[in-house]
């Protein structure tokens, strides 16, 4: 069964076990590195801040009992905008809707909060998150990107409306 759920400060325990699979498998799509939160970076009140930043939504899909995505919407200094990050799908979790779920669940919010647009940043060269954002809508906005720790690749910026 899969099934959403929102969450708040007190489940930070279950948002570092994603965040920390999704930095150590797949760290080649996302800005932050593994590293920054290990050792003096894994602390639980950094991790109760990561899920209360205001204005934020963060939610995680499990799987038979087991998360096996994330994902957050935050706000942005215009209103009417609201980005899509920290997305991350488990292995366990792929094919089978869970990517869909997430960005259908964040939208749904974004739509509830009034905001009109929802963006995001991807790595360019992620052809499989690309394929999951077109499908659901998203086009690339042909802004440039923040450039990736690598010092080489940048990320595609993409966008839909609600």
């Amino acid at each position: 069964m899969i099934e959403t759920r929102v969450l708040g400060s007190d489940d930070w325990k279950i948002w570092r076990e994603l965040r920390l699979a999704a930095l150590s498998e797949a760290g080649y799509a996302f800005g932050s590195q593994l590293a920054d939160w290990q050792g003096d970076g894994d602390r639980e009140d950094r991790w109760r801040d990561r899920l209360t930043i205001p204005g934020s939504y963060n939610l995680v899909v499990t799987l038979d009992g087991q998360a096996v995505g994330m994902a957050s919407g935050v706000r942005t200094d215009r209103d009417e905008i609201v980005e899509l990050i920290s997305m991350y799908v488990a292995p366990a979790g792929r094919g089978r809707g869970v990517g869909d779920l997430l960005v259908t669940s964040v939208e749904q919010w974004a739509r509830q909060i009034g905001a009109r647009t929802l963006r995001l940043a991807v790595v360019e060269g992620n052809r499989n998150a690309v394929a999951l954002y077109e499908r659901n809508g998203f086009r690339d906005t042909g802004e440039p990107g923040d450039l990736m720790p690598d010092g080489v690749r940048r990320e595609v910026v993409m966008a839909k409306g609600v």
